[in-house]
């Protein structure tokens, strides 16, 4: 049978969530069934979203594996994907599996509701990325806090009430205008099908009103400073999974509403306010990297570099270039396997050691040389190493910024400065020096589950680091035609403002000729 024809999105959809079905009614001493169930339905759900990338048409820029049906009236259950969502949907099946295995030991209370709720949230995120309806869209955007919002308040650290209300009202609170936009831009174009409405021209004055209230929610999910305060507790009182997750899906569906909503049916208001966005980005590059050189905690420090390693993606999008876009969906994809392995990295030794403060370690080299190695594998592609796939997105966002904004680019750049000191001094104290500390004298090298874990995202950072193209082959033309659609609609609106200005003159000629005797 074709592929194409199976709806597969809606089977990806569904298989998590009868897996959470499956478990819900295992008995409470089936601790070891839960965690294998879990387990399996995420390998098969990864295996599944992988014959979406054979089938997928590089050459279609539009959206495939399209299934739809009535639903809730006048509104369509309708899900897709084109070359800039398909990815992250094999990005959020492909780092499941590896969450639930990194939670097989450190996870020992409420272990059923625990993996549930990650099987629930796994739907949740891929209907992010395949809906093809506003409203379909804002309940999978909105009701992934839930899941996320109760693994962070049971299962995180000391202060996990106060982390996970924190990222619950923040994140709820920007989505709030951005449901009054969706609200607004169906009473303007009569339907909430995205496709339809990536058609639609909305008038140049509700673009500025409908950009900011989508701009309130994105730039919190991402997020953006200033609205980042949320991040560092978040991930600090997070489980080691909860924190790979956050860094490596949740914070991506920020950029993605901006390349899904904001550039394409705003792109007036988009080229208006990127000035504004280019400027919070800077500020988030420096000024972040900053406050991470001053962390004592792990998980804080790379928390506060993934919010400068998302100032390289908002400027990226917003040069509305085909390298700064590329180079933007290039660099979440790869902040997603970097920053997810970094946080896995930090369990490791929290399991062992039961504290994530650096002036705890040292000389780890000397008992753990294969958690230093990937650990030094992952910290250089954080740091950006040509070689690593960090690379390949942080140089084309700022080869796209140059071609925007010089100093914007000169800014940016600064930030690769800062990321090689806060990286490259967290692995000098981790990992070098002499093994003093007595309580490190018995630590123990990774075990088998966990090097299963780590190889993956070694093999991958590397691989894409000098073999870029199987991402960028995916990406470009929907990028392109998302490109050459911006630019066409700016020049219409130069040429009605011109058009406009011209009327103007020729009236007021006309009323000066009249006027004289």
């Amino acid at each position: 049978m074709n592929l194409v024809t199976l709806p597969i999105l809606s089977l990806l959809l569904l298989l998590p969530l009868l897996g959470a079905l499956f478990i819900a009614f295992l008995p409470q001493d089936a601790v070891r069934n839960a965690r294998f169930v879990a387990l399996w339905t995420t390998l098969v759900t990864f295996v599944l979203s992988l014959f979406i990338w054979i089938s997928f048409d590089k050459t279609n820029t539009g959206f495939q594996f399209v299934d739809q049906m009535p639903w809730l009236g006048t509104f369509t259950y309708k899900v897709g994907v084109d070359g800039i969502s398909m990815l992250f949907v094999i990005l959020t099946t492909f780092l499941m599996p590896l969450c639930i295995l990194a939670s097989w030991e450190s996870i020992q209370k409420r272990v059923k509701e625990y993996m549930i709720a990650f099987l629930v949230l796994e739907t949740l995120m891929i209907g992010v990325f395949v809906a093809l309806d506003l409203v379909l869209f804002y309940l999978f955007f909105e009701a992934g806090l839930i899941p996320m919002f109760i693994i962070i308040g049971v299962w995180g650290g000391k202060r996990r009430i106060y982390a996970s209300y924190k990222f619950f009202l923040y994140t709820l609170l920007g989505s709030v205008l951005m449901l009054l936009a969706m609200m607004a831009m169906w009473w303007q174009a009569g339907t909430t099908d995205i496709e339809q409405l990536l058609q639609a021209k909305f008038p140049i004055e509700m673009q500025w009103w409908l950009w900011i209230a989508f701009f309130a929610s994105f730039a919190v999910k991402m997020p953006m400073w200033p609205v980042h305060t949320w991040l560092p507790d978040a991930h600090v009182e997070a489980p080691t999974a909860g924190s790979v997750i956050l860094a490596g899906i949740l914070l991506k569906m920020g950029g993605y509403g901006f390349l899904r909503f904001s550039l394409p049916m705003f792109p007036v208001a988009s080229a208006d306010l990127a000035p504004l966005v280019f400027s919070l980005s800077i500020i988030a590059i420096i000024y972040t990297s900053l406050v991470a050189l001053a962390q004592e905690d792990m998980k804080k420090l790379i928390a506060y570099s993934s919010v400068a390693h998302m100032g390289y993606v908002t400027m990226g999008i917003f040069t509305f270039t085909q390298q700064g876009l590329d180079g933007a969906i290039f660099q979440m994809l790869s902040h997603g396997i970097v920053s997810a392995a970094l946080f896995l990295c930090v369990g490791v030794i929290y399991d062992r050691m039961h504290t994530r403060e650096i002036a705890a370690y040292g000389g780890l080299a000397d008992r753990m040389p294969f958690y230093a190695f990937c650990f030094m594998v992952f910290t250089m592609a954080n740091v950006g190493l040509p070689g690593t796939s960090g690379f390949i997105g942080e140089f084309l966002t700022l080869l796209g910024a140059f071609r925007a904004n010089t100093w914007v680019a000169v800014f940016a750049t600064t930030g690769v400065i800062l990321s090689a000191c806060y990286a490259l001094w967290l692995y000098r104290r981790v990992i070098y020096g002499a093994l003093e500390k007595p309580s490190l004298k018995a630590i123990k090298d990774m075990g088998p589950r966990e090097i299963l874990v780590m190889t993956p995202l070694v093999i991958l950072t590397i691989v894409f680091g000098f073999y870029p193209a199987p991402i960028l082959d995916v990406t470009s033309p929907a990028v392109k035609k998302l490109v050459t659609n911006y630019e066409a609609a700016i020049r219409t609106t130069e040429s009605e403002k011109a058009g406009a200005t011209k009327v103007k003159i020729s009236v007021a000629y006309e009323g000066r000729k009249e006027n004289l005797p």
